[in-house]
């Protein structure tokens, strides 16, 4: 499995992966990464927070980016360099997300893509903005 070399890239092109985000998602996720807030496993707590239900970590949005540029544009062998997030919207249990990446800029001499990347619910709210910077495989 190879993905696609600078070559066979060009602006505007994009693709996505989507995922129903379940509260063992959420649960793997907090054990994983550690972050065991109480806004993202503790109903009873979260009831009380702005957001009146538990929320999935906001990094988990992140790795559906990853899932799309490491498997899909350019896909397996790229290399992450940077990914800027903006937080816009909670992801709630249930809740299913499509993670987008589009070409932005093609740097040839560096062998780097420049993407815009983002997430939406199924309500086509945007939940995560970005940018991504990755080394396409050779």
């Amino acid at each position: 499995m190879k993905g696609l070399t600078i070559n066979n890239l060009v602006v505007g092109q994009k693709s996505s992966f989507s995922k129903t985000i379940t509260e063992t998602d959420v649960y793997m996720f907090a054990g994983i990464s550690g972050d065991i807030n109480p806004a993202h496993i503790n109903e009873e707590y979260a009831k009380n927070t702005f957001f009146k239900s538990r929320i999935a970590h906001g990094m988990i949005t992140g790795a559906l980016i990853s899932a799309v540029l490491g498997v899909q544009l350019p896909g397996p062998g790229t290399i992450y360099v940077s990914q800027a997030l903006n937080f816009l919207a909670p992801v709630y249990f249930g809740d299913t997300i499509t993670a987008t990446a589009e070409i932005k800029e093609i740097l040839s001499e560096k062998n780097r893509v420049i993407l815009e990347t983002y997430c939406l619910n199924q309500n086509g709210v945007k939940v995560t903005s970005g940018e991504a910077v990755i080394i396409p495989p050779r």
